[in-house]
């Protein structure tokens, strides 16, 4: 009450206090505190096609532009990390893993098993994905974020294994907006950006660009970011058509590990940084039109071009090699569908991906032989050519009033033409594949029922199947315990039930899963390639969230799952591979337990105050059980206020209690490894609109 009192009766002080920071305001979207019912929400990504996420048979997650503005993150993690069945894990600067119904992966595992979306295409070409994708998507302006937990269906291929997430572009207003913000933090953090909206009769646009300096909270990091949005709408009637160009670019000083037991605790050593020479470069650009055709009343066309462009330089920093390593790729495609809705409520939706990338990576250790199998040199030198094919089918059938079935089928086939520039063979424990084509086909079936038990409850039931084809660094950056050629397509096969409603005023959305893997790619606590693993994952998750009273609320998310190792693999000391893995083991950094809960008060209709709490539960940080990270609790508290009209505030106060943490916490060749989680912080921020 004493905050609402000052932010009230004193505008102008708070004004000049924060005038040279600000934050954007969602003018064409619902307010925070109007949200309606959250399974009558519509939901794209399904289907490409908005449709109520209450007659979906499956899950999707929804952050609203009203809930990104809101949330204002400075990383995605701050977002994502409030839908059930998410874990990201925050690296160093704008780095990150990720967990989506699976433990945190990394390597090719962690950038093959997600699909990382931009209005439904992939943000990188298939095989050429980057772990830490989502920084390369302008979230901070978006106008949606949806997450699938699971298979991605029969409109998604490689990567939509685990679960994807799309990354929506923020629609042109109705009315002409101009909007200029920015906020500032600890250790040199400022943010600004600013968005032109406007729409003339058939015709809107939006342009949206941020930029972010961060001077870093640990020894010799930071970073510096830029990303821009544009997006053109043309309203036809028959014809829709909606363009879209985005780019950023990252220059980033990287903070490595800080390593010894508990090191995350020690004053010491969690602000240090044993890599000061780390860094990450990145551009990458995007376009794609949709073009829209109405065929007649039941029928409609659906046409999607795009083209893509990345380059990276980064330094290895969390291998002991400290090798330098470049990639980039150039790739275009097309996106085809045809949309029929039939008599009797049924539906038949045929389509075919095409695409073609160039792309090429190479890896030099500059520092002198480490462990005598990191050698000085040249690890790695190639290109790859690829090209992917993928026909699909998805069709909805009205079985009865209440009831309604869906299936699915993907056919995908995947064709990479690979060039080595190096000598090949075998150098320390680098093995270079001499030049070969590699062909993959899979196959992506999906069958799912939801039910209408009544107006106010659904029930449903999936099963779906997620491939993926290798990843290039899983086929042509080998190391000498492996064979070319015998790298495999990973799969996932998914059994789901859910249940989604309101009950007593209580919205509710719970969702159990058992899922396995074969031919799990991933690397070991020694840091060899293994390629033929098995996993089995189950759990459940929950999302709750009721309105109190007049001007309160009250959200919850909570997951509980098991994802462990279906397999055994012994000790090797011939190629010193000294870590057993046991079938029923849990995979490492894999917590059971997920959980967040906000409460929020809506300050008549005028801003909203709302305190987080953040659950991380306990983890193995090796893949035989033996060492672990105990889990943490942190609280976040933010707040929005409208001082008039055209002038909004916001503060926030990220890890309230000052915990102690580790954003990610792992055990390699004998180390224990942390990146450490930032102390308290508090942050201002101010959005004009004219």
């Amino acid at each position: 009450m004493k905050t609402s009192y000052i932010l009230g009766s004193c505008p102008w002080i708070v004004f000049a206090t924060v005038a040279l920071v600000s934050t954007p305001v969602a003018a064409d979207d619902e307010a925070i505190s109007d949200k309606i019912r959250p399974f009558e929400e519509l939901v794209v990504t399904t289907t490409r096609q908005g449709e109520p996420l209450r007659d979906l048979a499956g899950n999707t997650s929804r952050f609203t532009a009203s809930d990104i503005d809101f949330v204002r993150h400075d990383h995605i993690a701050e977002t994502l990390n409030r839908a059930p069945g998410v874990g990201i894990h925050r690296g160093n600067g704008q780095e990150h893993l990720t967990a989506i119904r699976s433990p945190v992966l990394n390597g090719g595992a962690g950038a093959g098993s997600f699909l990382f979306m931009e209005d439904g295409i992939s943000l990188r070409a298939a095989g050429f994905a980057n772990v830490n994708g989502l920084f390369e998507a302008n979230t901070e302006q978006a106008g949606g974020i949806e997450v699938v937990r699971g298979p991605g269906g029969a409109f998604y291929g490689s990567n939509a294994l685990h679960g994807l997430v799309n990354v929506l572009s923020r629609a042109p207003t109705q009315e002409f907006t101009n909007e200029l913000g920015g906020s500032a933090g600890p250790h040199d953090l400022y943010h600004g950006y600013g968005t032109t909206s406007a729409t003339h009769g058939r015709h809107g646009y939006r342009v949206s660009i941020n930029g972010t300096h961060d001077g870093g909270w640990r020894f010799a990091s930071g970073f510096d970011q830029q990303k821009t949005t544009l997006r053109y709408d043309y309203n036809g009637g028959r014809d829709d058509v909606r363009m879209v160009l985005s780019g950023q670019n990252l220059n980033q000083e990287t903070a490595g590990f800080v390593t010894g037991f508990n090191a995350y605790k020690s004053d010491l050593l969690k602000k240090g940084n044993p890599n000061p020479d780390a860094f990450r470069d990145v551009r990458s650009a995007r376009t794609h039109l949709r073009w829209d055709r109405k065929i007649d009343e039941n029928s409609q066309f659906s046409l999607t071009p795009y083209l893509r462009f990345t380059e990276m330089k980064f330094l290895m920093h969390f291998l002991p090699s400290q090798a330098l390593e470049k990639n980039g790729h150039k790739s275009g495609g097309i996106q085809s569908a045809y949309y029929r809705d039939l008599e009797g409520g049924h539906r038949i939706i045929v389509g075919t991906d095409l695409e073609f990338t160039t792309g090429s990576l190479s890896e030099v250790q500059e520092i002198p032989t480490v462990f005598g199998t990191y050698t000085q040199g040249t690890h790695y030198d190639y290109d790859v050519d690829a090209w992917v094919v993928a026909p699909y089918f998805h069709t909805e059938w009205q079985l009865g009033p209440q009831t309604r079935l869906t299936v699915g089928l993907r056919y995908e086939h995947t064709r990479y033409d690979y060039e080595d520039n190096t000598t090949g063979g075998i150098v320390g424990r680098f093995l270079r594949a001499p030049d070969r084509v590699d062909t993959f086909d899979n196959f992506s079936p999906k069958v799912g029922v939801v039910h209408h038990l009544n107006d106010d409850h659904s029930a449903y039931l999936n099963l779906a199947r997620g491939t993926r084809a290798p990843q290039t660094t899983d086929l042509y950056r080998l190391q000498n315990n492996q064979v070319v050629g015998q790298t495999d397509s990973e799969t996932l096969d998914s059994l789901e039930i859910g249940m989604r409603g309101e009950y007593w005023g209580i919205s509710y959305d719970v969702a159990a899963f058992y899922m396995l893997k074969e031919n799990f790619f991933f690397r070991n606590v020694d840091g060899f390639n293994i390629s033929n693993g098995k996993t089995r994952h189950r759990g459940v998750e929950i999302s709750l969230y009721r309105r109190v009273l007049d001007h309160f609320d009250i959200g919850a998310d909570f997951t509980y799952a098991k994802h462990t190792y279906n397999f055994s693999s012994p000790v090797n000391p011939g190629i010193n591979m000294t870590e057993a893995i046991t079938d029923g083991d849990d995979v490492d950094t894999a917590p059971r337990t997920l959980g967040n809960a906000r409460v929020g008060w809506n300050l008549y209709d005028q801003g909203r105050i709302e305190l987080a709490w953040v659950h991380m539960g306990r983890y193995y940080t090796d893949a035989s059980n033996q060492h672990k990270y105990p889990g943490h609790n942190l609280l976040n508290l933010r707040g929005q206020w409208e001082l008039c009209k055209n002038v909004v505030v916001h503060a926030r106060v990220t890890n309230l209690l000052d915990t102690e943490y580790a954003e990610r916490a792992d055990f390699f060749r004998a180390t224990h490894r942390y990146f450490t989680g930032e102390e308290r912080g508090g942050h201002v921020g101010m959005t004009l609109r004219f």
